[in-house]
């Protein structure tokens, strides 16, 4: 974790994750999420990935008060991050008691239950094809995404974030039985910046 006057930015290895002037790709993640699921009327979400606590509080905004949201985060140390440093950058989202973290890897959750979740969403690296740990390509492999389909309710959600499009994973999406829908996403929101990647896909049984 680095900081720069009120700018927080996490790297690993010199390699930059994400920076906290830079979200709105995150926050469109949520968003466009929560708006396929708006019929739902106490939806049951697991995020993969906490970050800077962004797609989580985009989430909490759209979300009733009888939602539950799932957070898988791999780093015990980027949960403590976000409880010490980074919570005043999102109004302090894992107080919020519709919120449960679990410090493990969301390939783990994807496991444990069946038809359990009206959304997933995944932002767990830089894409398919932008791995900074190269366990989390079973996530995007024809495997994960069966796992995901199993962990999600009929007409659940499955939202991936990417830093960039990769046509094969799409394909992947629509060969497990996902109705896929890709948007690009500014990264800095309405201000613009450098266009990132969501998947939207449905499971349609």
């Amino acid at each position: 974790l680095y900081r720069c006057g009120d700018e927080y930015s996490i790297r690993v290895k010199d390699r930059p994750l994400m920076d906290s002037a830079v979200h709105g790709s995150e926050d469109a993640l949520a968003e466009l999420t929560c708006g396929m699921i708006a019929g739902c009327p106490q939806p049951r979400i697991l995020i993969g990935g906490l970050g800077m606590g962004y797609t989580l509080a985009a989430a909490l905004r759209q979300l009733s008060c009888g939602s539950q949201v799932i957070v898988a985060e791999l780093v015990p140390a980027v949960v403590e991050w976000n409880r010490q440093f980074l919570g005043g950058l999102t109004g302090h989202p894992l107080d919020d008691p519709r919120v449960t973290v679990r410090v493990v890897d969301v390939a783990e959750v994807l496991g444990e239950e069946q038809a359990a979740y009206d959304a997933i969403l995944l932002d767990v690296d830089n894409g398919p094809r932008g791995l900074t740990r190269g366990g989390n390509s079973w996530l995007y492999a024809q495997v994960g995404l069966e796992a995901a389909w199993e962990a999600l309710r009929p007409r659940g959600v499955l939202a991936v974030w990417s830093a960039t499009t990769d046509q094969a994973f799409a394909r992947r999406l629509r060969d497990v039985g996902f109705a896929v829908v890709e948007h690009s996403v500014g990264a800095r929101g309405a201000r613009g910046g450098r266009q990132h990647v969501v998947w939207l896909a449905q499971r349609c049984g």
